[in-house]
């Protein structure tokens, strides 16, 4: 098929697109959801771009990401009780054992979710849906600081 390059959309130079990494470290204390939209949305305002995309990814194995509701916390209590019926915590099923027996089920946990989004970049903000918010998913039981690394490609219009 031939393209007319008079008629064909062009790409950006590659000199008008911009990148920013930041290192966002979010504290849990224990299993569950925790919200991280508003910091990743303050970092996401210092940036200056209108147009882009976001990629946040959480750098450990016992813990991912999600994008839910974040208007009714009982889809949050829901979500973690289907987890813990979905992934037992029980030392007798598994070989991995010695990091306790939250370990395991924890890693089963982050394998069945994500541990990478993307989201578009519109008008300087994450295009999310009215009821969606970004959430630091903890699969352990114990407290942890959880590091989730932000890096936006995108362009001032």
């Amino acid at each position: 098929m031939w393209i007319n390059r008079a008629t064909w959309p062009r790409a950006l130079p590659l000199s008008s697109l911009q990148q920013f990494s930041h290192r966002l470290q979010a504290p849990t204390n224990g299993k569950g959801l925790y919200e991280i939209t508003r910091p990743i949305a303050r970092w996401l305002s210092d940036c200056a771009i209108d147009t882009g995309l976001l990629t946040v990814f959480v750098q450990h194995t016992s813990a991912s990401l999600t994008i839910q509701e974040n208007a009714d916390p009982d889809v949050v209590f829901d979500l973690n009780a289907f987890f813990d019926r979905l992934v037992a915590e029980d030392n007798r099923l598994y070989r991995h054992t010695c990091e306790g027996p939250d370990d395991m089920p924890a890693h089963i946990r982050a394998a069945l979710t994500l541990t990478q989004l993307s989201i578009p970049v519109e008008s300087g903000r994450m295009t999310l849906g009215t009821w969606q918010g970004v959430y630091l998913f903890e699969h352990r039981a114990a407290a942890h600081r959880r590091s989730v690394v932000l890096h936006l490609l995108g362009e001032k219009e």
